[in-house]
């Protein structure tokens, strides 16, 4: 059975990097609750941040390309790299886990769910959401769906 893309990447992650992750994001979290005025920065950082599909996304077609170049104006060899690429890529697109995913977490690259942790975290510390029941929510279905769809995009 294949694992649920939104946690496959951290559940074939070393437990000690996930926590550290964690870790990080709630007391990034904690301390902006305390400094309020700097979670529109934070949140700008995390709309620009690479989460770890990105990385190997760019990793893999770097490393093809290259093998790929080098083995049309050099040497045939060279097209092993972005088979070995390619396989990598099947590899973690069925598990979660490739070669580079260890690296890149030690690196702290975090999955695009970790990444959305953190941001709805600090749009419900901040009381982005505070209105949800004064605009209707406990009314009636649909105006249940409209106050929450709004309130996430907020």
């Amino acid at each position: 059975m294949l694992p649920a893309t939104r946690s496959r990447v951290a559940a074939n992650s070393n437990h000690a990097i996930n926590r550290r992750i964690e870790n990080g994001t709630r007391e990034r979290v904690r301390r902006l609750a305390d400094h309020a005025q700097e979670i529109p920065h934070r949140l700008a950082e995390l709309d620009r941040e690479w989460d770890i599909e990105r990385a190997l996304e760019l990793t893999a077609a770097s490393l093809a390309l290259a093998g790929t170049g080098l083995g049309a104006l050099l040497d045939r060899r060279f097209l092993i790299l972005p088979t070995l690429v390619t396989g990598f890529l099947l590899q973690h697109a069925l598990q979660g886990w490739c070669p580079p995913v260890p690296l890149l977490r030690r690196l702290g690259f975090r999955t695009a769910a970790e990444i959305e942790y953190e941001r709805y975290a600090l749009k419900l510390v901040r009381g982005d959401f505070s209105g949800l029941e004064q605009s209707g929510y406990a009314s009636s279905p649909p105006a249940r769906v409209d106050s929450a769809l709004e309130a996430v995009g907020a």
